[in-house]
């Protein structure tokens, strides 16, 4: 949302996981962004904000993509893209309570339901 226009995307992928789901919404929604912006980004995912939050994301960096388990990082190519487009964006990522009473986070559990039957 921008200056009061809405604009909403969805999909889905068979034989996917909800992680890599999360990911993708995110990576698609910061793709649909025409310039380099200031970001507030809503996610009820916490795999995906404690990425951020947490530090993980850059201390993989930091490890060669690896855990501080020594693992390889899993989704490591889509945790790649994603960082890549905080470069480009200065993103804000804020965590909200899943299946609550945000409008909006109620509205984009709708569109991943919608995306599914899709499939």
């Amino acid at each position: 949302m921008y200056q009061g226009n809405k604009k909403e995307i969805s999909g889905g992928k068979k034989d996917t996981t909800n992680n890599v789901m999360e990911l993708t919404a995110v990576i698609e929604g910061l793709k649909m962004l025409k310039y380099p912006c200031e970001v507030e980004l809503y996610s009820d995912s916490a795999y995906v904000v404690n990425g951020f939050k947490q530090g993980w994301i850059y201390n993989w960096v930091k490890n060669n993509w690896r855990t501080s388990g020594k693992e390889p990082v899993k989704n490591k190519e889509i945790w790649q893209e994603l960082y890549e487009l905080t470069k480009i964006h200065n993103v804000e990522f804020i965590k909200v309570k899943g299946h609550s009473d945000n409008e909006y986070n109620n509205r984009c559990d709708e569109l991943a339901r919608e995306a599914i039957k899709k499939l």
